[in-house]
């Protein structure tokens, strides 16, 4: 019986890291997770990750060919295979080609996490067949990948499309990359929490979210308030989306794209955040863009979304 070509997925991430083996039709013939213990550096988790793997595919080693190893990573570089200096991580300077090349002789790629959940979206999910499109992913950070012409955009650097970090207000909210204004203290799970506090504390208006100190609310007791008609969380939301709205109706007039798609825990919410962002990017379009880019949902489950995306780089290179 010929075997089935498979791919190694990595997605690394503050918490947990996820891994599987991804045929290159997207479908995940195996997984498993494992606690990242970020301030434990690189090596010790893919020695613990790589002992775990091993042991599992010598029972399905018979079944499968493993071709290669796709990661995405936080502060990943694409061209210099390198995670540098992540947040949330004690790694620092961490050369990922020789990492990898401990554990097996494959080729190997890296991007970081946002761009491989564009890749992903892509090849499995609601951007199959564009080739131009903007993944926007909305967790507890702003991430962002670009696509032109079917590729990823990555600079001269490979750190290209961090849209997070566009300054949105002069002076405004700071930001933890030390700079103020940044969209991600907006428009993320965080940044919407904090103009839930802003406008408790400027509006006399009567909210269930009056009951939560800032570090136990979270943007999904926000959502949920929305949904019940509170006003604080309502205007929370149509706050985000106007800001949302507005920076990226500067993304379309620099990259025109067929759709910009939002993934992640604040993307959820739906039509709570599409609408308002919709609304606002058409408002601030030029005319020639006007009504010619979709605003669209993520298809991919949240939980793989990265890992399927560094399964995606790695079978792009196979190619």
């Amino acid at each position: 019986m010929e075997k089935r070509k498979v791919v190694l997925g990595i997605d690394v991430g503050g918490t947990n890291t996820v891994f599987g083996l991804v045929e290159k039709s997207g479908f995940l013939s195996y997984r498993g997770r494992i606690d990242t213990r970020g301030q434990a550096g690189a090596q010790q988790l893919f020695d613990r990750l790589f002992e775990i793997f091993n042991k599992d595919y010598q029972s399905l080693s018979g079944n499968f060919e493993l071709c290669g190893v796709g990661i995405g990573a936080p502060n990943a570089n694409y061209y210099k295979k390198t995670v540098e200096n992540p947040p949330n991580l004690n790694w620092g300077f961490v050369k990922m080609d020789k990492m990898v090349e401990q554990f097996v002789d494959l080729p190997m790629a890296i991007t970081n996490d946002a761009n491989a959940a564009a890749l992903g979206e892509m090849m499995y999910g609601a951007a199959r067949g564009m080739k131009h499109f903007i993944q926007i992913t909305l967790g507890t950070g702003l991430g962002s990948g670009i696509v032109v012409d079917g590729k990823l955009v990555y600079g001269f650097d490979g750190f290209a499309g961090e849209l997070a970090h566009t300054i949105v207000f002069k002076n405004g909210r700071q930001c933890g990359c030390g700079s103020r204004g940044c969209l991600e203290t907006y428009a993320s799970a965080t940044g919407i929490k904090r103009t839930a506090f802003e406008l408790l504390a400027l509006e006399n208006a009567a909210s269930e979210l009056r009951e939560f100190s800032f570090n136990k609310m979270t943007s999904r007791m926000i959502f949920e308030a929305a949904l019940r008609n509170d006003p604080v969380a309502v205007e929370a939301f149509e706050l985000t989306g106007k800001i949302l709205g507005e920076a990226l109706a500067n993304s379309v007039a620099h990259l025109s794209p067929e759709a910009i798609i939002l993934f992640g825990g604040l993307a959820s919410a739906g039509e709570l955040i599409t609408r308002p962002t919709k609304k606002h990017m058409e408002k601030n379009l030029f005319h020639a863009f006007r009504n010619r880019v979709q605003i669209l949902l993520s298809s991919l489950p949240e939980a793989d979304a990265a890992l399927l995306g560094g399964a995606a780089l790695i079978w792009q290179e196979l190619q």
